[in-house]
């Protein structure tokens, strides 16, 4: 029987840290390709529901609410793309959602314009490739094209909020 070498930390210890080391669940696009997998529409409200998360709510907001407008110019910004394999040199949009309010319009009225745009590559190219790509499609309010399924009628649904995406009373 082996005996516990008191130089390494407990076994509960080291299943807690096998459990979580290199635990990032899935990104953003992730979530919205098995949304726009999903065969039907009870399903896709099923998934958003499972993924139901604060900085989810968040870039779905931002993606489709009206009222949210974007001081960015539309389209996709001059920067390099992270070829970085997924899990690895990057950051997750689900981490970068506390950054946004610098790009919407009233957030941040302390940058100019092309500190904005400069900070907004800036995210893009920390992000993997397919997370800035569903960056961009937020900021231009066309992620529905891309996400069959994905649509503002669906969101408010799932998560119960009215025309004005807020919660209902």
């Amino acid at each position: 029987m082996v005996q516990d070498n008191p130089n390494l930390i407990s076994k509960s210890s080291m299943r807690a840290m096998a459990s979580t080391s290199g635990a990032r669940g899935e990104t953003v696009h992730e979530i919205f390709t098995k949304i726009n997998n999903a065969k039907d529409k009870p399903k896709k409200i099923e998934v958003l529901k499972q993924y139901d998360q604060p900085y989810l709510r968040s870039l779905l907001k931002a993606a489709f609410d009206p009222k949210i407008e974007w001081e960015l110019p539309e389209g996709t910004p001059p920067h390099m793309p992270n070829e970085a394999p997924l899990g690895t040199e990057h950051t997750l949009l689900k981490n970068e959602v506390r950054k946004l309010f610098r790009f919407i319009k009233g957030g941040d009225n302390t940058l100019n314009k092309i500190r904005k745009e400069q900070l907004f590559i800036q995210v893009l190219e920390g992000l993997h490739k397919t997370e800035a790509d569903v960056l961009i499609d937020i900021k231009d309010k066309n992620i529905n094209k891309k996400y069959k399924g994905l649509t503002s009628e669906m969101v408010k649904e799932a998560f119960n909020w009215n025309d004005d995406f807020v919660k209902k009373s």
